[in-house]
Formats: structure tokens, sequence, C-alpha cells
């Protein structure tokens, strides 16, 4: 039929990209020591003009710039190129750390100072990032076929975003994104038509987004062949949306009415070209919800859905036994390695088990080097740029910290993230993610590690001196049973050990609970009062003697009595059961944290919060 022929134009000339874009992955990675030796005289040619590049010694249009590179180029930590960071941010526009303008700030959940990093990005940056993105579906296919018959039921967000002093954006990457041209006037794609409209994608109030893409999930359910969110705690905060206004969304699906709440004029418009009564999908929405048990109830509502698309590796597998319960058997989809600093690789197996997930870097998206880990140490002593390894000299079982010097202006910048060898694709190496380094808790994006949460109970058990009680001991974990998750900290008093000691009340645990909470960094802070990612600090206190027989427990274990120390951070396990056995008492934080987008690094704190109308 005529109307057919359009259909099947496109259909062809994406499969003609897919091939294309595999032919491409099997070049680069074919030829990743010839191309990143490409990519790294590319990048100081390009910012030749940058006064970083100078301050080193190095001449980045020079015929041997990259040998004087990789001689004289020290590493870099975020702390070392701060004050750079801050004059372009205070709208210093002169060729600071990249040749080309700098065209925003990536905020990282990484944080300095107890505030958000924030990485330099130019414009052409998003040209790279959109090409990573055009090649997962490529790779999915091959794994998936069929992919472009139906839709996805992604769930994406933007968050809060604030301008510099000198007027830059400084928002986080996927926001920077899903704002962009790239997204925003993407050409159709049989193989990437979601069921979220923009316009609840762009909406920056978290409930009406998560209301509207949702709803048109469930209106396009008999097409939705593919689910996911970025993050595996995103996805699991959507489900448990889901339970909670399950009836709500059908009542809106029965009547062909979009609920009085959402008030934002953009998105009822959009859900409103969707929406149509539909009594027997609602039934059938209802049936699937409306059983006691929610085990397998991705499979019931989506029924053709293949598999469930988000990162659980890191901080995100603790996610894992939860995401596997509600999917009832649906693989689980790790497609993408990337940070605010750069983007960096693809999971060229994609429907394989999630503890062999393995992402293949690509040498186009920056130059890579890589210090070696030594076996059993935690961050070792300090390292040295001439222990760095480059992308095909790293060995297989290998652990290395990932450096990269990218197109924006970081040069043998540190990630933190600690990378294991696991295979080659062609002369590029797959990597498997085993840990960030200096991170003790982590429910989402929020990252904390043990100074700064050590610095926080310090402040916060100052609430027990009136009444003569002290803190012995502690430990803490991220409790990923509830959604969202939250922080646990177990704490053991001691009491004035007079008879006039006053037993604390438990609205001055609660203030502990807040105390802490107010402490925290600001990607933290954000989580829980704007993102509403992560739920309220508990506070177990737990009976005398509990941390000795935590002792005696890693005794019989083989730990040595000479070095034992309490650990400051625990996961779920024998140790969590010991201590959640002698717990005398339960008390959670009474209220969000206070937070507000932008920057306190920024001269007199002018930070400007953007219209997000």
């Amino acid at each position: 039929m005529p109307e057919e022929a359009p259909t099947a134009v496109r259909a062809t000339a994406a499969d003609e990209a897919h091939r294309e874009a595999l032919e491409y992955i099997e070049h680069v990675t074919a030829c990743a020591g010839e191309t990143q030796r490409r990519v790294l005289a590319e990048i100081l040619e390009q910012n030749a003009p940058a006064e970083y590049l100078r301050r080193i010694g190095v001449s980045g249009a020079a015929p041997s710039a990259d040998e004087a590179f990789r001689r004289l180029a020290p590493l870099t930590t975020y702390e070392d190129i701060l004050p750079d960071v801050m004059r372009i941010a205070n709208g210093d526009t002169s060729p600071i750390l990249s040749g080309k303008p700098t065209y925003e700030f990536l905020t990282s959940s990484g944080t300095s100072g107890g505030e958000r990093k924030m990485m330099p990005a130019i414009a052409e940056e998003m040209d790279r990032r959109s090409q990573l993105y055009g090649l997962l579906m490529p790779v999915m296919s091959q794994a998936v076929p069929g992919l472009d018959k139906g839709k996805a039921m992604y769930l994406y967000f933007v968050k809060a975003e604030s301008r510099t002093p000198g007027g830059l954006p400084a928002r986080p990457v996927l926001t920077s994104y899903y704002k962009s041209r790239h997204f925003l006037e993407r050409p159709h794609d049989p193989y990437t038509v979601h069921t979220s409209p923009d316009e609840a994608i762009l909406c920056v109030d978290a409930y009406q987004s998560m209301y509207a893409q949702l709803l048109c999930g469930l209106v396009h359910r008999a097409d939705v062949l593919r689910v996911g969110a970025v993050f595996a705690s995103g996805f699991l905060r959507a489900i448990h949306f889901l339970e909670k206004h399950w009836r709500r969304l059908c009542r809106d699906i029965r009547a062909g009415v979009l609920d009085a709440e959402i008030t934002d004029p953009a998105i009822r418009a959009a859900v409103g070209r969707v929406l149509r009564a539909d009594p027997a999908l609602a039934d059938a929405i209802e049936d699937a919800c409306a059983r006691s048990s929610w085990q397998g109830v991705i499979r019931r509502v989506w029924p053709s859905t293949k598999y469930i698309d988000v990162i659980v590796t890191g901080a995100m597998a603790q996610y894992i036994p939860t995401m596997e319960y509600y999917g009832g058997g649906l693989p689980l989809a790790c497609t993408m390695y990337a940070s605010s600093e750069c983007y960096f690789g693809l999971n060229l197996n994609p429907i394989c088990n999630p503890g062999d997930v393995a992402y293949t870097l690509i040498p186009t998206m920056c130059y890579f080097e890589f210090l070696p880990v030594q076996p059993g140490s935690s961050n070792g002593g300090e390292p040295d740029r001439r222990d760095l390894v480059g992308l095909v000299d790293v060995k297989l079982g290998r652990e290395y910290e990932l450096v990269v010097t990218t197109y924006s202006g970081l040069y043998r910048y540190r990630v933190g993230d600690v990378l294991r060898v696991a295979g080659f694709k062609n002369a590029a190496p797959m990597f498997s993610f085993v840990r960030r380094k200096n991170v003790a808790l982590s429910i989402d994006a929020d990252k904390t590690d043990e100074t700064e949460l050590h610095a926080a109970v310090c402040r916060a058990v100052q609430h027990l001196d009136p009444f003569g009680a002290s803190l012995v001991e502690y430990t803490s974990y991220a409790d990923a049973s509830t959604i969202p998750g939250h922080y646990v900290l177990f704490w053991e008093l001691r009491d004035g050990g007079t008879t006039t000691s006053t037993p604390v009340p438990a609205s001055v645990y609660e203030d502990c609970c807040l105390a802490v909470e107010e402490a925290l960094n600001t990607v933290y802070r954000q989580c829980r009062a704007a993102d509403r990612s992560v739920g309220p600090l508990e506070i177990r206190v737990v009976s005398s003697g509990t941390f000795d027989k935590l002792m005696d427990y890693a005794l019989s274990r083989g730990a040595s009595i000479n070095q034992y120390k309490a650990p400051r951070c625990v996961r779920p396990g024998p140790v969590v059961e010991l201590l959640d056995g002698r717990v005398e008492g339960r008390y959670f934080s009474p209220k969000c944290p206070k937070w507000s987008p932008g920057n306190k690094q920024w001269i007199g704190g002018n930070a400007k919060k953007m219209d997000t109308s």
C-alpha cells in the first residue's frame, strides 16, 4: 500500500545506519592504538591556545606535542583545576583549559568541599555524546531483534540548574542532553520511538513528569517492547510511584481525561494528544496491578517487554535483587558507561548477566590512560605519571584507575573509577566496573565518603551533650530495601553514668538525623530535598556491647586483633543482621535538609537560578 512506503524507507535507512555503526565500532576498536594517538594530537592542537598547556610547558601546535604531553603533563584531580574552573565560572573568557569557548558546566555527582564538581564542556562535546548514543541501538538490535516494531517506555527527567556568575549554565549532563537540539530535534528512527512526550521529560516538577510519563507508557501498553530509566534506583522509584497511583492512572485511562492535579499546560496538551477513553485497557491494567504480590509486575503491565534497560553496575548493583523481583525474569540490560567528565564506552553484550557487564571503551571519545591499582590496596601510595598505561597496553585481569584527557580541557584527569580488564574487542579493552574510589555510601546519584560522614556524625552527636550521653562507636550502610533507599547509622551510646542522667527524647535523635543530613554534601541534599531519590536518614541505636560483638565476629572470620577497627560502612549480610538484632530504637529525620541550586564557591555566592519555565 502506498502509505506504507515511507515506513519501509525509514526502516531501510535505519538498518543501513545500524550497519555503518557496527562497522565503525569494528574499525575504531581494531585500530585503537592509532586512533588514540590521533585523538591526543587533535586535543592538543585544538587546545593549543589554552593557558593550562602553556603552564605545563606543552605547545599544543608543535609536531611533537603528544610526546611532550606524555612526558610533562601531571596527573590532576578536581582540586588541582578548581581555581581555573572558578575563573571560568566567574566570567573569564580567555582560553584557560580549552582552545574553544566553554559552553556550559556539567555538574557531577562527585563533590569537592561539599559542592558539586563542575566539569567545563565545549559545544562540540554534545556531538560526541550523541555519537555514542547512536551506537546503542545497533548493538542492542543484534541481541534483541524486532525493536523497530514497537516503542520504548523510558523514564527520563531533568533536574534543577543554575547559571554561574559569568552566565554559563551549570546542570547535570543528562539535563543538558534532554534540552539540546540533538534530543529535541532528533529525526524519526523506528528503533527509538519513546512513549514519553518531550514536554513531560522537560517538566521540572518531578511528580507531574513521572505521572505523565507513566500514563503515556500505560496508554501505549500494547506497543511497549522495552522499559527503562538511567539508573536502577530511578526505575524502582517509578514502580513505587505506579504502586501508589495505579488506581488514579487507570481512572484517567477509563475516562480519557487527565487528572486535574497535573497542571502543567505543556504536559496537558501533550498527554491530550494520546489519551482516549479506553475502559478495556483500564481493566487490563487494574487486573495486573490489583494482585496481592507485585512480583513480576512489569511483565504483567507491559506483556510484550523484552528487557529492562537500566544501569546496574557500581552502587546500582545493590538494586539487582529488587529489579529481578519486579521484572519476573526479564533481562537487565546495562548498555553504557559515561560520566560528567566524558562519555566512555558501551556494553557490546548488553543482554548478559548483570555480574558479567563489561564496557568497551570507544577510542574516539577521549584520550584514555590508566593507573595500575595494586592488589589489596584501597588508595595506594602517591601515584606517579610514569606509571600510566595506554589503552592498548592494559593487561587482562588487572585493575586500573581511569585517567582521561578530553577535548573540553581536562588533562590526565583522575576520574576516580577503578576498572578491571575483562577481555578485548579487537585491540580495545573491555572493562568491568569495580568500584568508585573513596565512596562509603551511595543510594542514587549521591556519593558520601568516610571523612565527610565522620564529620557529619561528630556534628550531630553534640545534640546529646545536654543529656550526658556520648557516642561509643558507629557504622553505617545504604539500605536499598526501601524505595527510595536511605542511609542507616548504627549508634552505640554511653549515658552519663549518674542517677540524674536524663533519657534522650526521641525528638533529639530525630534532630541528630537531620543534623547529619544538613552536614552532608549538596548532591545528597538535592537527592533528598528536590529529587526525593533518597529517603530520610535513619539512626538505629544499638545496645551496649554491640560493637564488641561486631569485633568478635570479625576476629572469628580471621581479622587480626592488633589491626581491627570498627568499619565505618558495612554491606547487607551477616554484619547488618548482627547489628539489627541488637537495635533498641529507630529514629528518622523529620524533614528534608536545606538545599538550593547553585554553588557556594562562586564569588559572593551569587548563583543565578535559571528560568526553567
